[in-house]
């Protein structure tokens, strides 16, 4: 009775063992014996490009109200009007050039061999560790390295 529990206990853990999919660890990736990784590639080419945007306007729209309210909080009469003007207009200054630098500045395309043979493109800001040759996991617009 005991050697029938105890084949039976190895055929279940050999059952449960087997299949399935796991992970390789380093730079090789996620495996899996039915399918593969739908979510993982390899990164084929990274190309830098410039981008200078101009501004929306939001930023100096948000600037110039929150500038007018710190200018209201400070002194009495004319005095107070003088400052939510003036508070109005340097945070409309400030709030258009925070957007600016926002908008521009160095971008990447990435473009990633998916293994299920389709190709994805991503335009990101920074690269983080992201470079040509790694196995990565893409999901929606975020990529990370596996």
């Amino acid at each position: 009775m005991r050697t029938i529990l105890l084949s039976a206990m190895l055929i279940l853990l050999s059952a449960c063992a087997s299949g399935g999919g796991g992970y390789y660890g380093g730079d090789r990736g996620y495996y899996a014996d039915r399918g593969g990784c739908q979510s993982c590639g390899r990164v084929t080419y990274i190309e830098s490009y410039y981008q200078g945007e101009r501004s929306s306007g939001g930023g100096a729209v948000a600037g110039a109200i929150i500038g007018g309210v710190l200018g209201n909080q400070v002194g009495k009469g004319n005095g107070r009007k003088a400052a939510t003007v003036a508070g109005a207009v340097a945070g409309g200054i400030a709030g258009n050039e925070i957007e600016k630098n926002a908008r521009e500045g160095v971008r990447y395309e990435i473009h990633v061999a998916m293994d299920s043979g389709r190709t994805v493109v991503l335009h990101k800001r920074d690269l983080n560790g992201i470079y040509e040759g790694a196995r990565v996991s893409v999901s929606g617009n975020r990529i990370r390295r596996i």
